[in-house]
């Protein structure tokens, strides 16, 4: 999960203390509603309807559970020891209207960009700020008003990590190392996943996301979280990179089997979103087994890389490919031009 920048954070920091009649009355339009789908895949779950369908007390404490069995407490109290300010002592939730106005505004391909997008009523115990994974954006409260501009900002930052995870995830190394070298942060010891928030690569990705390709209200500050990197928009062929990503790739988070680079000229990396974390046998198409390639399991999604060698190391020619899962779900043709 991804924790949201300084740039965008709020000036309070994210409290909860008022009773939940605060938010129905403040969201009222959404306590009759199921969740909604937009033409562009994501799936909108109003503060009240997130209360309603996916909380529940237990034991004195209250537990918002997700599709797939995600389970996070929540802070319910501002007089709780995890509450560092009370704000105004009310509850903010994101505002619906205002999320999907954000979404509407984006200028990118997310069409086949699925997820689900939950408005919380109270923040997480373990993470009180908005948080994202593969196909999943968690937007929490703050305890004063949110101004449009922060609702647009938040949601559009955490949208491009959902587009990240989706179209470039971490398997694709070969995706990487190209955005790597536009974005001028090649350097693995200065840029990764264990750097200050500014200098992490998926950090960088979802503010060049926002910049590059949302709204005017998403980038009311003008500005990217690391200010030591060049604007986004001045960066040379880094727009049309990350607008290639939506059509060059399947969704990996999606059903079936994918892989990127197809055609390929070296190492190819495969992912799905469902099924069990069980071994990938690539075939040529004689039928007989070249590789067999073990799991990578992650939040939604398992991956697998295979380095176009066989299984006495041997690098593999030219060709058309095969690769199936063990459990039988999922075949994919792969073409090597190399």
């Amino acid at each position: 999960m991804e924790r949201l920048h300084p740039v965008l954070r709020r000036a309070a920091h994210l409290t909860l203390g008022a009773s939940l009649a605060t938010i129905l009355a403040a969201q009222v339009h959404a306590s009759e509603v199921n969740a909604t789908c937009d033409a562009s895949g994501l799936v909108i779950h109003g503060p009240a309807e997130t209360f309603k369908r996916y909380c529940l007390e237990q034991d004195g404490r209250l537990w918002l559970t997700l599709p797939g069995g995600a389970r996070y407490e929540l802070v319910t109290s501002t007089s709780d020891p995890a509450i560092a300010n009370p704000g105004d002592g009310s509850f903010h939730p994101f505002e619906e209207t205002q999320v999907r106005a954000a979404l509407a505004a984006v200028r990118y391909p997310v069409a086949s960009v699925n997820a689900d997008v939950f408005l919380l009523p109270f923040p997480r115990r373990d993470g009180l700020e908005s948080a994202a994974g593969p196909g999943l954006i968690l937007l929490s409260p703050g305890v004063r008003p949110l101004s449009v501009q922060q609702q647009h900002a938040e949601f559009i930052h955490e949208l491009g990590h959902v587009v990240q995870y989706s179209r470039i995830p971490d398997a694709d190394t070969d995706g990487w190392s190209h955005y790597r070298e536009l974005r001028g942060i090649s350097d693995a010891t200065v840029y990764n996943a264990s750097a200050p928030h500014a200098d992490r690569p998926h950090e960088i990705f979802a503010e060049d996301f926002r910049a590059l390709f949302g709204g005017d209200l998403a980038n009311y500050s003008g500005t990217i979280e690391n200010a030591q990197l060049p604007a986004p928009a001045t960066v040379a062929g880094l727009s049309d990179f990350m607008r290639d990503l939506a059509g060059a790739t399947a969704a990996w988070a999606g059903t079936a089997l994918a892989c990127y680079p197809n055609p390929s000229i070296d190492a190819v990396s495969f992912a799905r979103g469902t099924g069990a974390a069980v071994a990938l046998d690539v075939y040529d198409v004689a039928g007989r087994r070249l590789a067999t390639l073990q799991p990578t399991a992650g939040i939604g999604v398992t991956t697998w890389r295979w380095d176009g060698r066989d299984l006495t190391g041997a690098p593999v020619g030219p060709g058309v490919f095969f690769a199936r899962a063990r459990d039988g779900h999922g075949i994919l043709r792969v073409t090597r031009i190399r």
